[in-house]
């Protein structure tokens, strides 16, 4: 089963481009299996190995919208259990869900997000969500926490597809999408990692985790909402910081201007000037013309805008957004 969106009401434009702690259930059906001798099915195999997965859907039988929209889809096609068998036995055991975001169209989204999360997180993000926004999670069926039975495929299945439900409701909901606490669950750990990557220096760590994020958020909030335009500067700022800049600068900050132009949010503006002199910078490196980035400065500063900003890309996404101190 898999949860889908309704139709949003505004077109998207493409950019470019785990269970709670718990006892270990000792009344597996792999052992119950062997008493009776009889085969565990290949979902029982999977699972004792420490893998649970779903059939993906088949492109032949994939039906998506006509009309030229697009639907957000929530999945979540494969789960594991860690620490895996014969890794530090000392750990307590847990089951990852790997969840898998899509905007699909008349065809399937060929470049989905994922990423890996904890009962635990699901169930945070539930009740902060019912806390805060009582009236819009009134109702809202979410699975409860059980005492055994952790591992066993029929729960990691229906927990699967409850999140699924969960987070496709939560994405429907103006209140509930725009939360600090569904971003929080969205990102949080990703960008955590790295911040922790550029403090140590080691952009090239940090990058990868930074796209992905951008790639995951720009799925489910429009291009240029708040979420989407701070982990796109930070990304162009993790790919300029170094004096060799990353292969992939000049492609996100070109990205980074574009969805600056006809900006309305005015706590964002801020970021703008030191995007455009990052982007000055960067092109006088790559030995681009620079004139047409000089021309807005220039054009911003006869309107009595001061343009002689020194705070860096990284250091004007901390005021908005302090994480760890990657400035």
């Amino acid at each position: 089963m898999h949860a889908v969106n309704a139709k949003r009401l505004l077109p998207h434009q493409p950019s470019v481009e785990g269970g709670d702690p718990g006892p270990d259930d000792l009344d597996s059906p792999a052992i119950e299996a062997a008493a009776l001798d009889i085969p565990p099915p290949e979902t029982e195999r999977a699972l004792q190995k420490g893998i649970w997965e779903r059939p993906a859907q088949t492109a032949a039988s994939y039906q998506g919208p006509k009309d030229g929209s697009t639907v957000l889809r929530f999945d979540i096609l494969l789960a594991h259990i860690m620490p895996p068998d014969g890794e530090d036995v000392k750990i307590k055991r847990y089951v990852v869900y790997e969840l898998t975001v899509s905007q699909d169209g008349e065809t399937q989204d060929t470049q989905p997000t994922k990423i890996e999360r904890r009962y635990t997180d699901f169930r945070e993000l539930y009740l902060a969500l019912k806390r805060l926004h009582p009236a819009e999670m009134a109702n809202k069926y979410f699975p409860a926490k059980v005492l055994m039975g952790n591992f066993k495929t029929e729960l990691i299945g229906e927990r699967s597809a409850a999140f699924e439900a969960f987070l496709t409701y939560v994405a429907s909901q103006a209140n509930l999408k725009e939360s600090k606490e569904f971003l929080r669950f969205l990102q949080h750990d990703e960008l955590t990692r790295a911040c922790q990557f550029l403090d140590e220096r080691r952009n090239e760590n940090a990058i990868p985790i930074l796209e992905n994020c951008f790639r995951l958020l720009n799925k489910i909030y429009m291009n240029r909402s708040r979420p989407v335009l701070l982990i796109l500067c930070r990304l162009v700022a993790a790919c300029t910081s170094s004096p060799v800049p990353h292969h992939s600068a000049e492609r996100w900050a070109l990205l980074a201007l574009n969805r600056f132009e006809t900006l309305c949010d005015i706590d964002l503006l801020p970021l703008y000037i030191p995007l455009l002199h990052t982007c000055a910078h960067l092109w006088w490196q790559r030995g681009q013309d620079q004139k047409p980035i000089t021309d807005r400065l220039n054009d911003m500063s006869k309107k009595g805008i001061n343009i002689a900003n020194t705070s860096t890309l990284m250091q004007a996404i901390h005021k908005i957004d302090p994480r760890t101190e990657t400035i």
